[in-house]
C-alpha cells in the first residue's frame, strides 16, 4: 500500500506491473439529511473509486473532503485523516480478499514518506491492529520508507531518489538504506503546480472552473509544460501563440479550455514545480496566490522555494565527500509529480523531467550525472514495496532501533471475517 499524497496504490504482487489506484482522500457524508437515510447512507467516511457519487454541493467539498496527507504527514491528532486511513487499508484488504476459509490474513506493507515521524508509524501499526481484529484480513504489517521502496524497484542501492508527489517532494542518498540526516524535504509538490494552474485559468477567462481540484488536476496534466529555460519559452511561445496553443476538452462534458493568446502561460505550470524563483510568479504571489513556504513538521524543515538542482547538491553534500561522486552518478526521479509530456513539434523549448533535472544541475555546478525516470514514475514504490515485503523474513519481528520488520497483528479470526 503507497500512500501518496495524492493517490493511493494498492494490491498483491498477482496484479503484475499496475496496482490499483484510488485517490487518498475520504468523504464524510451528512448523514443526518433525508436523502442519505433514505439511500441508505450509513457509512461515516466514504472512500474508493466511488467516492465522486458521494459528493454534495461544491460548498461542503471543504469541510467534508479530506485528504489526509496533504504534505505526507499527519497530525497526531487528526482523527478524522486517520480515519480516512484506516478505511483506505480496510477498503484495499476487501477488495483482494479471497473467499476460502483457510485464509490467515495478508502480509501488509504501508510506504509512507521518508520524513514521517515516530508516531506515525505507530499510529498505522495501531490501527492496522484495530483492522486486523474487526475483519481478519491482515495478520502482519511493515513500514518502508517511499525513497528506499524506489531504490529497490531499480535495484539501486547506492543512488538519490527524488519522490515527488502531490504535497511534497523528498530528496534521499541511498546508501544500502536512505541517509537520513541527509534528507532534504520540499514543501513542493503536484498540489503546488495546481495552484498556477488555478491562475492561469483565471487569467484566462475560467476562474468558475478553480473550484474543483480534480478539475485543475486534470487541466495541469493536459496543458502543463516544462521548460528547459523559462524566459526563452515564454518568449518563443508569444511569437508564435498558434504553435503553442493549449486547447483541452473535459471528456463527457461541454467544458473546452483555449488559452488563447495566453498559451506561453502553459510553461509557468511545469517551471514552478521545478524551481519557482523566477520572477515572473512574483506578481501571482502579490494577488494572493500561495507562495510556498518554510515549514517545520516534527524534526524536519520542508523548504519552500529551493529548486530542485539546489536541493538535491545541499542533500547529498550532507554526506562522507568520498560517497558523494557515487550519489551523483545515478539519480532516480519518482513520483507522479515527474510525469511531464513533451508534445510533438515543441522539443525545441519543452523538456521531460530528466532534462530539466540535468539543467537545474549543471546550474549548481554538477555535471555528468545519470538521471533516470522510474518506468512507471506513479507505480515504483508500489513495485518496491512488494519485493521488500517478500524479501523480509516472516520470523523477522519488528525492531524501534532499526524500523524494520513484520509487527504481529491480530488472530486471523476478525469479527467480518468469522461473520
Amino acid at each position: 500500500m503507497d500512500f501518496g499524497t495524492s493517490d493511493y496504490k494498492y494490491g498483491p504482487i498477482s496484479l503484475g506491473e499496475t496496482p490499483e489506484v484510488t485517490e487518498n482522500r475520504g468523504y464524510f457524508p451528512d448523514k443526518r439529511s433525508i436523502m442519505s437515510k433514505i439511500s441508505g447512507v450509513t457509512a461515516d467516511v466514504v472512500v474508493g473509486k466511488e467516492t465522486p457519487l458521494y459528493l454534495e454541493a461544491k460548498e461542503d467539498l471543504a469541510s467534508r473532503l479530506v485528504y489526509p496527507m496533504r504534505n505526507g504527514v499527519i497530525d497526531k491528532d487528526d482523527d478524522r485523516a486517520w480515519t480516512v486511513v484506516k478505511e483506505l487499508v480496510r477498503y484495499a484488504l476487501r477488495a483482494f480478499a479471497p473467499a476460502d476459509p483457510k485464509f490467515k490474513g495478508f502480509f501488509a506493507v504501508g510506504s509512507l514518506s521518508a520524513i514521517v515521524p515516530r508516531y506515525m508509524y505507530e499510529k498505522f501499526f495501531d490501527l492496522c491492529a484495530e483492522v486486523a481484529d474487526e475483519s481478519g484480513l491482515m495478520t502482519r504489517a511493515t513500514i518502508i520508507p517511499q525513497p528506499l521502496a524506489v531504490a529497490i524497484s531499480h535495484k539501486a542501492l547506492t543512488c538519490v531518489v527524488i519522490e515527488s508527489g502531490h504535497g511534497n517532494g523528498q530528496i534521499a542518498p541511498i546508501s544500502k538504506y536512505p541517509i537520513r540526516n541527509a534528507l532534504v524535504a520540499l514543501n513542493r509538490g503536484g498540489a503546488d503546480g495546481n495552484h498556477i494552474a488555478a491562475e492561469v485559468l483565471k487569467d484566462s477567462g475560467y476562474a468558475d472552473l478553480v473550484g474543483e481540484e480534480a478539475m485543475i488536476r486534470r487541466v495541469k496534466e493536459n496543458i502543463g509544460l516544462v521548460p528547459l529555460d523559462l524566459d526563452k519559452a515564454i518568449a518563443a511561445a508569444k511569437s508564435d501563440p498558434e504553435r503553442f496553443r493549449a486547447k483541452y476538452k473535459v471528456e463527457g462534458t461541454r467544458v473546452e479550455i483555449d488559452l488563447a493568446e495566453n498559451s506561453w502561460m502553459r510553461f509557468l505550470i511545469g517551471e514552478y514545480v521545478f524551481d519557482p524563483n523566477n520572477e515572473i510568479f512574483q506578481s501571482y504571489f502579490s494577488r494572493g496566490m500561495p507562495k510556498p513556504r518554510d515549514v517545520r513538521i516534527g524534526d524536519v524543515t520542508f523548504r519552500g522555494m529551493q529548486d530542485l538542482g539546489e536541493a538535491i547538491v545541499e542533500s547529498v553534500e550532507r554526506t562522507p565527500v568520498e560517497l558523494q561522486p557515487y550519489l551523483y552518478r545515478q539519480i532516480i526521479l519518482s513520483g507522479g509529480n515527474f510525469n511531464w509530456i513533451v508534445p510533438k513539434g515543441l522539443d525545441d523549448v519543452a523538456v521531460d523531467s530528466k532534462a530539466k533535472i540535468r539543467a537545474l544541475l549543471v546550474k549548481h555546478g554538477i555535471e555528468g550525472s545519470d538521471v533516470v525516470m522510474s518506468e512507471s514514475p506513479q507505480f515504483s514504490v508500489w513495485r518496491g514495496a512488494i519485493v521488500y515485503g517478500y524479501s523480509v523474513p516472516e520470523d523477522y519481528k519488528w525492531t524501534w532501533e532499526r524500523m524494520e520488520g513484520w509487527v504481529t497483528l491480530g488472530d486471523g479470526k476478525g469479527k467480518e471475517q468469522t461473520a
